[in-house]
């Protein structure tokens, strides 16, 4: 009895530890900005392909967001150096009403449609075939939503 209660207080302690730490994310007045001094810092020389940064309304709120494709970048001659056979990373920040961005998720990925679909909009994400519980080498295509500040799986291929 001892254990499981000790065991429950853990996991309501990680539990809440996360909620706070997501509640208390520091906007960020500009995630182009941020990610690049973030490489200026990190690559003696870091140059920015035209993708690196794409702004569009990811949660369908009337406001334009931002999308980071890593794969854009080229540090000390290399592109996408944190690219691996799972893809590239791609981190996405929304924007609120008051100004500033937040980040809301991170992916490695292939690449992305952004489409609309039953009136909204999604992202078609190409995947590591993984992703989808697969073993074959077709990249997976995960269908995904963003509504409000959570992405929602709608479908895997």
């Amino acid at each position: 009895m001892k254990y499981l209660l000790l065991a429950f207080l853990q996991i309501a302690f990680l539990l809440t530890a996360n909620s706070a730490s997501y509640g208390q994310q520091q906007l960020i007045s500009d995630p182009e900005i941020y990610e690049k001094q973030h490489f200026q810092k990190r690559c003696a020389e870091a140059k920015f392909g035209p993708a690196f940064i794409t702004r569009l309304d990811i949660n369908n709120d009337g406001i334009k967001d931002v999308v980071v494709n890593d794969g854009e970048l080229i540090c000390d001659g290399v592109r996408g150096p944190d690219c691996t056979d799972d893809g590239c990373p791609y981190n996405f920040y929304l924007q609120v009403k008051e100004g500033g961005y937040f980040m809301i998720a991170t992916a490695k990925m292939y690449g992305y449609d952004f489409i609309k679909r039953f009136g909204n909009m999604v992202f078609v994400m190409q995947m590591h075939p993984r992703f989808c519980e697969r073993t074959d080498e077709a990249p997976c295509a995960i269908t995904v939503r963003v509504k409000g500040t959570k992405f929602l799986t709608i479908s895997k291929k």
